[in-house]
């Protein structure tokens, strides 16, 4: 049974790792087209709410990894 755990503990790590790679991407993505005159700001929104979306996934995970201290 310790070993699912340290499955799924690994996997919930490695998919954070992957979820802030993709959330650091997102904000370099949007900060590089923030800066060109020519911008389409309906694809900055849409960036934008994808990064919010990755942001969640990761609040999520993260506190799943975090042990619940009132059990």
């Amino acid at each position: 049974m310790s070993n699912n755990v340290e499955t799924s503990v690994f996997r919930a790590r490695s998919r954070l790792k992957e979820l802030r790679v993709a959330h650091h991407d997102l904000d370099t993505s949007i900060h590089e087209l923030s800066t060109d005159p020519n911008v389409d700001l309906l694809k900055i929104k849409r960036l934008k709410k994808q990064k919010l979306r990755i942001k969640d996934m990761i609040v999520r995970i993260e506190s799943q990894l975090i042990p619940d201290l009132n059990a």
